[in-house]
């Protein structure tokens, strides 16, 4: 293992605990019982997946399938593998259908930008906020609470989508940088395949991650950690040997992308304003 990412390795042991009491008492308080996710072949999700069984029950998680024309065949293999070996009932539903016409429209026939990456990335979004559409319908109809299946380096580097794959009722990932996913999916046996494979939203053909950013998820969580949980400045993290290119691009990104790590503003007229003054409802029912 890589030096530098040897702080911030974890005790699976605990960090299953904690998130499997987390993912039930989460859920159960609100009244709910059952959970509902995205399951897209990915380590992120297939991590969920162990977790919220071994939290709610086989019988009580529903993984849902969102498959674009596009999307790689091996995904979806990926994902019927997990729900296989976890006993969980899934749902197939194919998104091209939602998308396709908006996209034709508005995004194909009259793009705002020229460039490339710019189209790709506005496709890539409306795919995202209708998978969400999606898991939130089903969510009303299996009386289910969505659990989110983001990690700690996406939410700090703005790499998902606002009110897209960054929705859910509950996040139980996003407090683990990628690399310490990695380590508690091999913990709970998550499949070695699903593990070692290189992660992609699968937006669109030969997307993956790490060749959007332009670096590792192995450096941005070295460079992250030191950042984030050592409070340091961008120098000093330069100083002790990082690329000083990829610190000043990570630190750039989590800046601009903060108002996706928050709830929205709110202009402060009364007493008690939502979010900011009243956030709990104490002693209601007394």
């Amino acid at each position: 293992m890589n030096d530098l990412l040897k702080p911030l390795q974890i005790n699976p042991d605990l960090a299953r605990k904690i998130i499997v009491a987390f993912i039930r008492e989460e859920i159960t308080r609100v009244g709910f019982s059952r959970g509902i996710l995205g399951l897209s072949g990915g380590i992120d999700s297939a991590l969920v997946a162990y977790l919220a069984v071994e939290a709610l029950g086989a019988e009580n998680v529903t993984g849902i399938l969102m498959p674009y024309r596009t999307s790689n065949p091996a995904s979806r293999a990926d994902a019927e593998l997990v729900a296989r070996q976890l006993g969980i009932a899934t749902r197939v539903i194919e998104i091209t259908p939602m998308v396709e016409p908006y996209l034709a429209q508005y995004v194909d026939a009259h793009p705002e930008r020229s460039e490339a990456q710019s189209k790709e990335r506005r496709r890539g979004n409306v795919m995202a906020r209708a998978r969400m559409i999606v898991l939130y319908d089903q969510s009303e109809a299996l009386r289910a609470l969505v659990i989110g299946t983001s990690n700690k380096t996406e939410a700090l580097l703005g790499y998902t989508t606002q009110f897209g794959d960054n929705a859910a009722a509950i996040q139980p990932l996003a407090d683990l940088y990628k690399f310490q996913v990695r380590q508690l999916a091999r913990a709970l046996n998550v499949p070695d395949a699903i593990i070692a494979k290189a992660p992609s939203a699968d937006l669109w053909q030969g997307q993956t991650d790490e060749g959007e950013l332009g670096f590792t998820y192995d450096d941005a969580d070295a460079i992250l950690y030191r950042l984030v949980d050592e409070r340091r400045h961008a120098d000093d993290v330069i100083a002790l040997g990082f690329d000083a290119r990829i610190v000043q691009r990570i630190v750039a990104l989590m800046q601009r992308n903060q108002f996706k790590r928050v709830l929205s503003p709110v202009a402060k007229i009364s007493a008690r304003t939502v979010g900011a003054d009243f956030l709990y409802n104490r002693d209601w029912g007394k």
